[in-house]
């Protein structure tokens, strides 16, 4: 029997990798799995006000620093909910203010400096073990990232791989079908469907495989997102919801009928759904709370002995 532990969307939140990591450990996983949107969605400008004082906005709140530990404290809150620290000044701040490609390039600096950190930690803590961490980009992360996984000793780039989990294929993307807010990796329906066929014909053992896939089926109830009106606001107060996933990853379902899919993107989607013969979970996300929602799933042969959805 294989168990592996599986989370999703901790959007560069430090505490949610921290706690990632040490997920095998703590529920006696063999594997663990990543699901995408890995990297943060915002840089907070720390803006010095001399000596030892800054000012950082978080969250339209305004804090001020005025000693190193309480610098340090907050670099770690602002981590935590998975967003960047960048140390600036007032003239800085000024000069970025017209200039929204420099603001770009230190985003993307910070980005990849904070995956290589966490690269780097994971190689620590997972060496000298049999863990094996596999990791898919989502539609939120940067085409850089994926160099700097690939580079690590002890986590496994899966994006449009085949990968074997002690018995179980696993197919893996972080690939999207199309949100209102054109991010790095998303496409057409038509794409995904070539892009899944491309990995499903591959197996050698369909009903016994593991759709690793970011986004999830259309229509599986844990695809429901808020309605957005054309401000991209949500309707009703966010109570009018709409189902967002991929028709391409139901459809593939439907045919494949695998034995487990594994799913995040709609952070509000969590639970548990059957496609046919097929279980899908969404373990759901809450980074920002320093929360690691996840799923432990105990695979048998031929069948999912038994799982359960976590919070830690």
């Amino acid at each position: 029997m294989t168990t592996i532990f599986f989370a999703t969307d901790i959007h560069g939140s430090d505490i949610c990798w921290s706690k990632f990591l040490n997920a095998g450990k703590f529920y006696n996983a063999d594997q663990l799995i990543l699901g995408g949107d890995m990297t943060g969605k915002a840089v907070i400008p720390f803006v010095h006000q001399g000596g030892k004082n800054y000012r950082i906005t978080l969250l339209e709140q305004v804090f001020n620093t005025t000693n190193d530990e309480e610098l340090q404290d907050m670099v770690k809150r602002v981590r935590s909910r998975g967003y960047y620290p960048y140390m600036t000044n007032p003239d800085e701040i000024a000069e970025l203010e017209n200039d929204p490609d420099r603001i770009s390039g230190i985003f993307l600096a910070e980005v990849l400096k904070v995956v290589q950190e966490w690269m780097d930690l994971a190689d620590k803590k997972l060496e000298g073990t049999d863990m094996k961490l596999y990791c898919c980009p989502g539609n939120d992360d940067m085409d850089e990232v994926d160099e700097i996984i690939r580079a690590s000793r002890s986590v496994i780039l899966a994006e449009g791989q085949v990968t074997t989990l002690s018995g179980h294929e696993m197919i893996a993307s972080g690939w999207s079908n199309r949100t209102p807010w054109d991010t790095h990796r998303e496409e057409d329906e038509d794409q995904l469907k070539v892009r899944y066929e491309a990995m499903t014909s591959q197996l050698k053992d369909p009903h016994n495989a593991i759709f690793n896939i970011h986004v999830p089926p259309h229509k599986s109830n844990l695809d429901e997102a808020a309605e957005l009106d054309e401000s991209l606001r949500p309707k009703m107060a966010g109570q009018a919801l709409k189902p967002v996933g991929s028709t391409a990853l139901r459809q593939s379902i439907e045919e494949v009928q695998p034995l487990l899919g594994l799913h995040g993107h709609i952070h509000e989607g969590r639970g548990v759904s059957r496609i046919g013969k097929t279980l899908c979970i969404n373990p759901g996300s809450m980074y920002e709370q320093g929360t690691l929602l996840g799923t432990i799933v105990r695979l048998g042969k031929k069948k999912v002995e038994d799982y359960v959805l976590t919070t830690g």
